[in-house]
């Protein structure tokens, strides 16, 4: 994936330390470099579908295989995936090559019960993909969006970048009070602190025997290593890690000041070309079925994955129409990104002639470079649209815009929300940035509610 462009000007390079599923570091990310004074670089993902529009079968595939290498942890299964299925769909080296990875990594195994938990926003997701793996699991992810009638469990609480706090927010706080094994799922370990602190804060609220850390890619330090090891044997319990990759990423000593004097340069001969907002936004109703959670923010259960997957076919047949040719994205929000992904995919399968991609919206500020060297290409700025309880700001749609490359443009734009971001600030902020692309076709996926606490 790219990442020539900050390997030249800033000295970082991305050392491969092999990996479980035949891919290399450089084969899953690419390199850009952050608007954040606290951090330079940043690894942009070729299988998450956050800031890059992907196949959305490579990226469901690959949150699945990442499931099947936790599954031989909990139980020694071998994964029975033919080692090259993950390079092939990353290369196009096979037509159909995402779709059997995902089909490789998807064949129905017996049902394993555990609890997973996804790391908002980037992993949720994929820690939707890994509990898919299972089976049997439940899936929940922490959350930046406090919602009325739900109390945080055990006080958990993880500060983050780009946000006040991480909440878990359970429906049912007693899914997580089993004694099962605990999945931790994230895009990647750098240090490995997050995960750590997660086991040690959850572990106080309830002790269990295996914990399980999983990521797209492992970064981790020897130093980091060992501080694993060492938790484990603290506390009295087993800690495993599982990654699709494993290596380092090489900094030079002043890759801080470096970076932000990149980006000051770089702002600097910015000249963003205007959009002209048009009226060829259509609203589809997915009769989303009653019931049935967005995601995972306060608990998607079994049952809840097969009621979706019974629901799929149909609510993808209801946006078919509106999507004739070409290239098409379907864009999901922020957190809500399983809903959009799964939507995604059964159109890929349901249109093979069209080229059908999946990203979504993000808080995380990040530089844009129309250079094919460079990971984040193009970037849309436009305000937040859900009222969030940490107050206004920017929010990005990356690679969304075409640039200079007139190949990359989009026919046709499926934006999937939640309700909490279905509000007159989407009208006039997204949406009108996405129609002076391409027509827009708005999906509205009702949040979460509490008996009497309405849309949430």
């Amino acid at each position: 994936m790219a990442g020539e462009w900050v390997a030249e000007r800033l000295g970082v390079r991305l050392a491969d330390g092999g990996g479980h599923a035949g891919a290399g570091l450089a084969d899953l990310v690419g390199l850009a470099v952050r608007r954040n004074p606290r951090r330079a670089h940043l690894l942009v993902s070729a299988v998450l579908g956050k800031h890059v529009p992907t196949d959305p079968r490579l990226v469901y595939g690959s949150g699945l295989l990442l499931g099947v290498l936790v599954r031989e942890r909990l139980t020694g299964e071998r994964p029975g995936v033919p080692a090259d299925a993950l390079t092939d769909a990353l290369r196009g080296t096979r037509t159909g090559a995402a779709a059997a990875l995902r089909d490789a990594a998807g064949e129905p195994r017996a049902p394993l019960d555990a609890v997973v938990v996804g790391y908002a926003e980037t992993a949720t997701s994929l820690g939707h993909s890994v509990a898919d793996a299972l089976g049997g699991a439940y899936y929940l992810h922490s959350t930046r969006r406090p919602v009325p009638g739900f109390a945080t469990y055990g006080g958990f609480e993880e500060e983050h970048s780009h946000a006040t706090s991480h909440l878990l927010l359970p429906a049912d706080p007693g899914e997580l009070d089993r004694d099962v094994p605990l999945v931790l799922v994230d895009d990647e370990l750098s240090t490995g602190r997050t995960v750590l602190n997660t086991i040690r804060a959850l572990h106080a609220v309830r002790p269990r025997a295996h914990y399980v850390i999983a990521a797209l890619v492992d970064l981790r330090a020897d130093g980091d290593r060992a501080r694993t090891r060492a938790l484990g044997e603290e506390l009295g319990v087993r800690v495993d890690t599982v990654a699709l990759a494993q290596g380092n990423v090489e900094l030079p000593d002043d890759i801080l000041e470096a970076g932000q004097a990149l980006v000051a340069e770089v702002l600097a001969g910015e000249q963003e070309q205007p959009l002209l907002p048009q009226e060829r936004v259509t609203r589809v109703d997915l009769e989303w079925p009653e019931g049935l959670p967005d995601g995972g923010r306060h608990g998607f259960l079994p049952a809840h994955r097969e009621h979706l997957e019974k629901a799929l076919p149909a609510m993808a047949g209801l946006l078919v129409p509106h999507i004739t040719r070409g290239r098409a994205l379907v864009l999901g929000f922020e957190e809500l990104m399983y809903a959009p992904l799964r939507l995604a995919e059964a159109l890929a399968d349901a249109l093979p002639d069209v080229d059908v991609r999946y990203s979504t919206t993000t808080r995380s500020p990040v530089l844009a470079v129309d250079d094919p060297g460079y990971a984040i290409r193009t970037r849309l700025a436009f305000p937040a649209h859900d009222d969030p309880a940490d107050g206004p700001g920017e929010r990005y749609a990356y690679n969304v815009a075409p640039g200079t490359d007139p190949g990359r443009a989009f026919d046709t734009i499926v934006l999937v929300v939640d309700g909490a971001g279905d509000t007159p600030a989407l009208a006039h902020g997204l949406l009108a940035r996405l129609s002076a692309l391409a027509p827009v076709v708005v999906a509205a996926v009702p949040s979460f509610r509490r008996r009497g606490m309405g849309d949430t």
